[in-house]
């Protein structure tokens, strides 16, 4: 790059000169036992940039020395006092003399060379380190589909990303004693344990990772460096797919459980409506009759009423009120009908919500996600409780009875086949049983279920409620 421009770049995205050094002290727990091991020894850093890593090593008692091929970016080294050079990496380890610095990194390096440049590199930082010296290389994580779909193509300078199996794999071909992969960088709330969603997958996992490789050493050498070795660092795009199935799984069941109680109260909701039209159907009976009765009575008093006025006029106010009150009786009618429909219409809107749930664009998205997690967790159920060898044995023991059973048809197979299986007798042991237990008949059928009462064998009381009940439904229903 020419005329600053890297420079530039790095300014504006990169971050801050405090901010990247504050990154930086991730990797504390690996420099701060070198410095106590090699305090003032020399460290190497390839394609140092800015400076910040060769100012945070000179801060903990190192002798930073860095080397970049962008004389801008050496100039804002210059400008601290960091001793710097402009050359290539490779130069700079093949002008190092065997086991003489303590450390070798290069940050955001790799990506930038081809993938040979990177074994060369690796095998010549394993010559110049010390006992128990460190290799650290980070780059940016392509697990991170974000990362490795587009932020990584912002850098023109980027060849290819390189993912984080494959460059711990190098480092140990190479022969380091011991490799860590460090994932780096990810935002701290994804820690907190709160819901995710599905641009967290996406866009969560630890957007940089680093390969931590050391140099073979005696014991007592590398016993300071097991507990960093051995850590976990960052989140991986496993980690944040199986809590995104997880949470999403139990935020299914909770709906299903919703639906169900809604489901629930629905029905005793309609039993309860229809026991009440039977009670005021029955009512409304009871009603009826009565006025009519009445009208009855007044049609038979009537060559009485005309000489009694005052007992006439009795008998239409009782007429009226009769009904006044089958018009009241109506009219609670009409509103416990009215309630149905309104429930109805909310078991409705309920519908239609699961059903758009389910027509949703981020339940078709990790539709494959689900699947695939879904057959991961039932091969590790299977697996735990021990189903994987009784399943086998299901689908191996039907064949195997046909061969057996078409063996013993032809007389001359069986002899052959018996004359080799009594070499192994366990074999012939569990083949005889097999064909023992596939001959053995099948359990006889369950006894059928009692026919069930005909509305014929109801009483006729019965009768007419069971028709009274089937008439209210069928009208509630039209």
């Amino acid at each position: 790059m020419s005329d600053n421009f890297y420079r530039a770049f790095e300014d504006r995205y990169r971050g801050s000169r405090e901010l990247i050094k504050s990154r930086l002290t991730a990797y504390q727990a690996f420099y701060g036992p070198l410095a106590a091991r090699y305090p003032g020894a020399t460290v190497l850093d390839l394609g140092c940039g800015r400076g910040e890593w060769l100012e945070l090593l000179g801060e903990q008692g190192f002798k930073p020395f860095g080397v970049d091929l962008d004389d801008g970016m050496l100039a804002a080294c210059r400008e601290r006092g960091l001793h710097v050079e402009l050359t290539d990496a490779l130069s700079a380890l093949r002008a190092t003399p065997d086991a003489s610095v303590a450390m070798v990194s290069a940050f955001h390096l790799v990506e930038h060379i081809p993938f040979e440049m990177v074994q060369d590199l690796i095998r010549e930082a394993r010559r110049v380190l010390l006992p128990g010296g460190l290799l650290v290389m980070e780059t940016p994580n392509p697990e991170n589909l974000v990362v490795g779909a587009s932020s990584f193509y912002m850098d023109p300078s980027h060849l290819r990303p390189i993912p984080p199996p494959l460059l711990e794999f190098v480092v140990g071909f190479a022969g380091f004693a011991r490799q860590k992969v460090l994932r780096l960088q990810e935002a701290a709330q994804l820690h907190e344990g709160k819901p995710i969603g599905l641009i967290d997958v996406l866009d969560g996992v630890s957007p940089d990772y680093a390969v931590v490789g050391q140099s073979n050493a005696p014991d007592e050498v590398l016993a300071p460096f097991a507990a960093p070795f051995a850590a976990s660092y960052g989140i991986s795009l496993a980690d944040l797919a199986l809590r995104f199935e997880h949470q999403d799984s139990v935020r299914r069941a909770e709906l299903h459980q919703a639906l169900g109680q809604l489901g629930d109260r629905v029905g005793r909701r309609e039993q309860a409506d229809i026991e009440a039209l039977d009670i005021l159907h029955k009512g409304l009976a009871r009603i009826a009759e009565g006025v009519e009765d009445n009208r009855r009575r007044h049609d038979e008093a009537a060559p009485t009423l005309h000489s009694v006025p005052h007992l006439q006029a009795r008998l239409v106010e009782q007429a009226q009120l009769a009904e006044q009150t089958h018009a009241a009786v109506q009219e609670k009618f009409d509103a416990l009908a009215h309630r149905i429909g309104a429930a109805e219409e909310r078991a409705a809107q309920h519908q239609r919500r699961v059903e758009e749930l389910l027509d949703s664009t981020s339940w078709r998205v990790t539709a494959p996600l689900r699947i695939v997690t879904g057959y991961a967790y039932r091969l590790r159920n299977a697996v735990r409780d021990g189903r994987i060898g009784p399943g086998i044995k299901r689908r191996v023991t039907p064949p195997l009875l046909s061969l057996m059973r078409a063996l013993l048809r032809r007389p001359r197979a069986k002899r052959t086949a018996l004359a080799v299986l009594r070499r192994f007798p366990g074999l012939h042991a569990r083949l005889y049983g097999v064909l023992r237990r596939g001959n053995n008949p099948p359990p006889p059928p369950p006894a059928p279920f009692p026919p069930s009462t005909s509305v014929l064998d109801l009483t006729p009381r019965a009768q007419r409620i069971y028709q009274e009940l089937k008439q209210a439904i069928d009208s509630r229903k039209n």
